[in-house]
């Protein structure tokens, strides 16, 4: 693989894992809560939406997947408030839930692929590729170009660079309405918001059922780019978004919503692209959440190294 492909596909990969990193971005910066519903929800939104690319509706199951992950957002939401159970151990309740209710999605099975029984013209019964978002945008690229043999990894790029760049418009111009200032200052500061007559608990599973359903959202995108789901995709998703979430702000610092928004995207596509490094040095597969880790681990440590180093020359600066 040369150079120019590999950029192609780690940036093609971060843009499909950005909502997720978006997700991740409004739980635990915006909201400011602890949400490890975030590994079962990915895998509902892929699971729903194969479930609804395979009956012929390929635009309809990114609507479903994003709308399965809301719901379980709003499940793990009413845990947190109306319950009172602990926000990390409401996280883990509803994602065991969802892995039955994912493995009954995928029927039985531990993937299922978009494909679906058609009978040709012989009568006889044949497997078709189901229709997807990446399916029909290749196409139409390659009926504007006229070159049949249009890259698959670039056309992805730019249809999910499409989909996450009127994402993030979306989810700024959100959080400068009534609802998404009411969610970032539940973040900020609940008592104060209770205080102030805000209902907080409607906020909180706002925040979390929009956190979900981004995760989800990333999800059914990865579904119909790669053409099938995995029940076992999810594993490890969380520490992926927070790697994300992490880098991003190791480039444009603790600032600004719309900042840390566009962050997330940028933290998303350099993750990827430390990803596809080390694979071109034949890192081994099993090594990649040992890598994620390490990745969180640095970028957590680096804004502290930068302190140190600037209070270490503001010192020297004063004896001298």
């Amino acid at each position: 693989m040369n150079l120019f492909a590999l950029l192609i596909s780690a940036l093609s990969q971060g843009m499909i894992y950005a909502p997720m990193a978006l997700g991740v971005f409004v739980a635990f910066s915006v909201l400011n809560t602890a949400d490890l519903t975030i590994d079962g929800s990915f895998v509902a939104g892929m699971s729903v939406c194969a479930v609804v690319a395979i009956s012929g509706h390929p635009y309809l199951a990114l609507l479903a997947g994003i709308a399965m992950g809301a719901l379980a957002g709003l499940i793990t939401g009413l845990l947190q408030t109306k319950l009172g159970i602990n926000a990390i151990l409401s996280g883990i309740l509803t994602m065991t839930g969802l892995y039955t209710i994912n493995f009954a999605l995928l029927g039985g099975q531990s993937n299922l692929y978009l494909q679906r029984m058609e009978v040709n013209a012989a009568g006889a019964e044949t497997q078709v590729a189901s229709e997807t978002v990446y399916k029909t945008f290749r196409s139409l690229m390659v009926q504007l170009t006229g070159n049949k043999r249009f890259d698959a990894n670039l056309s992805a790029l730019i249809v999910t660079s499409l989909i996450v760049a009127a994402t993030v418009a979306l989810l700024a111009l959100f959080f400068y309405t009534r609802t998404g200032m009411a969610i970032r200052a539940t973040g900020d500061n609940e008592e104060m918001v209770r205080s102030s007559s805000i209902n907080a608990d409607r906020s909180r599973i706002l925040g979390i059922m929009l956190s979900n359903a981004l995760v989800a959202f990333s999800g059914a995108l990865l579904c119909e780019q790669q053409r099938y789901a995995d029940l076992h995709f999810g594993s490890g998703m969380l520490v992926v978004g927070l790697a994300s979430v992490i880098i991003g702000q190791v480039f444009f610092g603790q600032r600004g919503v719309t900042i840390g928004i566009i962050s997330a995207v940028i933290g998303s596509l350099a993750y990827r692209l430390i990803l596809q490094l080390a694979y071109k040095i034949e890192m081994p597969s099993y090594a990649v959440k040992l890598l994620s880790a390490v990745i969180v681990i640095v970028a957590l440590t680096l804004p502290k190294l930068k302190r140190a180093l600037s209070e270490r020359r503001a010192a020297k600066e004063d004896v001298t």
